[in-house]
């Protein structure tokens, strides 16, 4: 059957299939702010340029054109949000630097959500159609495993079971097992096969094979334009997250990696937290803050935020800030919100229910002291009395503290009142910290909102 090479016209048609998105989406804006798709005038189509010229570099930049077949959607979707962003910070920083505001801001808030549903819907839409056609053995790479062993088999049943990545499995070759059905032959027998049977990928097992075995692989793959990848038991090590750092010509295997290492995830967090914050603190707390403030004076006597001290990034403190919600008194720091608290004023206790209490949060987001999503910054004190209790509890501040987390999402709310409370929290923060993407991201804000919308009797 015949495999096959169409992935070389993927790009082209990744770019074409994104340029429409954005363009049908800046139609769909037009339509609904000025009532018809094409708007004859010419400073939009002046905009609709721009956006244009902007997505295409940001397309190579991002490396939008290349999709690696064992990909996951969700990996994939991650990468497409991070393009977006990092997309809506150049428009965005274009925009404050001409001012052009004959521009509709509501025309272009629809024309990216729009393009947003648009370019994730059809890249969904691609995933699972090729998927579908690799299943069907089109498209394939063909593909020997050198060593035989555990691991080998393994790796052979992870693409049977996953058909849809379009790897064809031709047999192994090993000095020893020659008992097993799809032994080819022993190692010196590849280079003849792999040359008659034009195979795409090498698979070396590094525990079945000496070094000079390898190098000698892997001269033979890269004079006759053949993938080798090596397999090696780095799974025993217990951490998904590994990545290899160079000491000279010295490789070494970094174990305790996690994806906000990367500076490219660092920046594209970072815009996201200053563009989302931005437009709560613009749109939000521009009038709620001083209708807030009225009901808490009104009620209380007082300041109208507090502020209190809590362990960041790197466990480095910082004043973090909410609305007050209790009347003035000694224990704030040292005693935490308990159901029925007599200290929580009216005003308070709704705020504490709605979550309203820590949009201020929002300013330290802008700042830089949290995220919007991470692990929840705990009083200085809990963290005292945790943390020598906790296996690996440091790791929930690898990274910034935020106003939602994947712990809060999930349930764990209010006081942590028992040590399953805490222990429950911190295990999910590790999980956060070590599988971050954008889109675990906007998962937890969506999760967030819902829990928010049908309350919790941890709210409190």
């Amino acid at each position: 059957m015949p495999s096959r090479r169409y992935s070389k016209y993927f790009p082209i048609i990744f770019l074409l299939a994104d340029i429409a998105s954005l363009n049908g989406a800046f139609y769909l804006a037009n339509y609904l702010r000025f009532g018809q798709f094409i708007y004859l005038n010419d400073s939009y189509a002046t905009l609709q340029v721009v956006l244009n010229v902007v997505w295409f570099f940001i397309f190579y930049f991002s490396r939008l054109q290349k999709i690696n077949r064992e990909s996951r959607l969700l990996d994939h979707l991650n990468k497409v949000l991070t393009a977006l962003i990092i997309n809506l910070s150049v428009v965005f920083a274009l925009w404050f630097a001409a001012k052009p505001f004959y521009y509709s801001r509501q025309h272009l808030f629809f024309t990216y959500l729009f393009f947003t549903f648009l370019i994730i819907g059809w890249r969904s839409t691609w995933h699972y159609v090729i998927r579908y056609y690799r299943a069907r053995g089109f498209n394939f790479r063909t593909f020997v495993v050198v060593g035989y062993g555990e691991l080998a088999t393994d790796l052979v049943d992870y693409f049977k079971h996953n058909p849809g990545i379009g790897y064809k499995f031709l047999g192994y070759f090993d000095n020893e097992a020659s008992g097993e059905s799809n032994i080819i032959g022993p190692v010196d027998r590849i280079k003849s096969y792999v040359k008659k049977q034009d195979v795409d990928i090498i698979f070396c097992c590094l525990p079945k094979l000496y070094d000079r075995e390898v190098k000698k692989l892997i001269d033979f793959a890269e004079n006759n334009l053949i993938k080798i990848k090596i397999l090696s038991q780095f799974s025993k090590l217990g951490n998904k997250n590994l990545s290899i750092q160079k000491y000279g010509e010295i490789p070494i295997i970094n174990v305790s990696a996690i994806p906000l290492d990367s500076e490219a995830n660092q920046f594209v967090k970072r815009a996201f937290d200053i563009i989302f914050s931005s437009l709560v603190i613009i749109f939000i707390l521009s009038w709620l803050i001083p209708l807030i403030a009225l009901l808490i004076k009104l009620e209380s006597k007082g300041p109208i935020f507090f502020f209190q001290q809590r362990n960041g990034k790197d466990n480095s403190p910082f004043w973090c800030y909410k609305f007050r919600t209790m009347v003035v008194n000694n224990e704030a720091d040292s005693k935490q919100a308990t159901k029925n608290d007599p200290r929580i004023t009216k005003v308070g206790n709704i705020l504490r229910k709605t979550s309203i209490d820590e949009l201020p949060q929002f300013i330290n987001v802008f700042l830089g002291d949290m995220s919007v999503v991470g692990p929840r910054p705990h009083p200085l004190k809990l963290n005292l009395e945790f943390q020598p209790k906790i296996d690996r509890f440091i790791q929930r501040h690898a990274v910034k503290p935020g106003i939602t987390g994947l712990a809060q999402a999930k349930g764990f709310r209010g006081e942590t009142a028992a040590f399953s409370d805490m222990s429950g929290r911190v295990r999910l923060d590790r999980f956060y910290v070590k599988n971050w993407s954008l889109l675990l991201d906007f998962k937890i804000i969506v999760l967030t909102i819902v829990s928010i919308l049908r309350g919790s009797e941890n709210a409190y």
